[in-house]
């Protein structure tokens, strides 16, 4: 296509009318024609007859296969998905001990470094960042980090006794 860049939209669609027939004579066709509406036809005609005892007989024998291949398949899902378990996800903590831990609040002395810790925490915490399955937890992780920061940047604004 990008040998013939001057032509326009109508003349690739004539080439495209035109190459569909050729397409279509080399498909296969089908080696076995059938007719579904030629045996309907023969069927609600009545020159087919079938007795409710081989009818009956027909459909338990198709549903023994049926239930038999069923459950064949049911096994190798199953047999599939515990090859491919993924390990659980370890889920971030809400322990407020944990949190502080993480924040690395003793390394915080000024107001500045307080807010750097807000910051650094948010990026990886915040309910908008996190999967939607996460974001329950990464709120409550959110509301105690900040407690966290807040109260310890009181007790570093507080001068101390002597």
């Amino acid at each position: 296509m990008g040998t013939n860049t001057d032509r326009d939209f109508a003349s690739l669609l004539d080439d495209l009318f035109v190459a569909q027939p050729l397409i279509e004579e080399s498909a296969s066709k089908p080696s076995i024609p059938f007719d579904y509406l030629a045996v309907a036809d023969e069927l609600h005609s009545g020159r087919i007859k079938v007795t409710n005892d081989v009818a009956a007989a027909e459909y338990r024998e198709a549903s023994e296969n049926f239930e038999a291949g069923f459950a064949a398949l049911l096994a190798s899902l199953d047999a599939l998905a515990a090859e491919r378990a993924e390990p659980e996800e370890e889920l971030p903590s809400v322990d407020p001990e944990a949190i502080a831990r993480e924040l690395d609040l003793a390394t915080a002395k000024v107001s500045a470094d307080f807010s750097r810790l807000r910051r650094t925490f948010a990026f990886h915490n915040h309910p908008d960042r996190v999967a939607p399955h996460l974001r329950q937890r990464a709120m409550v992780r959110m509301q105690v980090a900040n407690m966290l920061i807040d109260d310890a940047k009181r007790r570093a604004a507080k001068p101390p006794k002597r």
